[in-house]
């Protein structure tokens, strides 16, 4: 459980799905097996980051070693809701209102406050944050469509990174994400399952009241 709240808190959990900077192509897919033509991964982008603004459900973490052998596997339930979200996992939640965020870990009676951070920063698990800003951030190429319907995109950052590459499956047709692998220059892997998201309508506060833990230490980062 350390290592999944280490990994969360170093990709900052900021799980920011407004819909401004993707203007998607809507001309018809012409596939390319080489993955050079990157308006076909404008197109499917597009549909995803529309379907993430508003969804709930289970989202799973599984770590494998350069030998492709499992060294972890992390579940969390997550509500997201237009740049707010509430997360859970064992011993922990985090909630953000789109301009705070707020770390509650049960176990060690500790509540961290931090600022948003910048949409210019890179949040692992936050693929419609990823997705929103992945022009600025990334060089997009699709790569082919699987017999299934799944679209493959990989997204080469920028700027350097612990990684080199980010693999997104994606339902071409509907634009549901189903997955994300991040791929390490050590050959290690860390691979999401987004597969039990459901876009749902969302009514809530995602406000989080420190004062209402008193038991808890509050550390502003502010």
């Amino acid at each position: 459980m350390k290592r999944l709240l280490k990994i969360l808190l170093c990709a900052s959990l900021i799980f920011n799905f407004q819909f401004s900077i993707l203007n998607p192509a809507q001309a018809q897919i012409t596939h390319n097996s080489q993955g050079r033509l990157d308006e076909n991964a404008t197109e499917v982008l597009g549909k995803a980051a529309k379907k993430l603004q508003s969804v709930k459900g289970k989202v799973s973490l599984t770590l494998l070693d350069s030998n492709k052998k499992q060294t972890g596997k992390y579940t969390a339930e997550i509500v997201y809701w237009k740049g707010k979200y509430h997360l859970t996992t064992d011993g922990m939640e985090i909630w953000c209102d789109g301009t705070t965020v707020w770390q509650w870990n049960k176990d060690a009676k500790e509540i961290v406050i931090n600022n948003m951070p910048p949409d210019s920063e890179i949040d692992l698990l936050n693929p419609g944050r990823l997705i929103e800003n992945y022009a600025k951030n990334f060089r997009a190429k699709y790569i082919r469509t699987d017999d299934d319907g799944t679209a493959v995109i990989d997204l080469q950052p920028r700027s350097a990174q612990s990684y080199h590459k980010i693999r997104l499956f994606i339902n071409e047709e509907t634009g549901v994400l189903k997955g994300m692998e991040v791929q390490k220059y050590d050959s290690s892997r860390e691979i999401y399952d987004f597969s039990k998201l459901k876009s749902v309508p969302i009514k809530g506060v995602f406000k989080f009241i420190p004062e209402e833990h008193p038991e808890a230490e509050v550390i502003d980062m502010r």
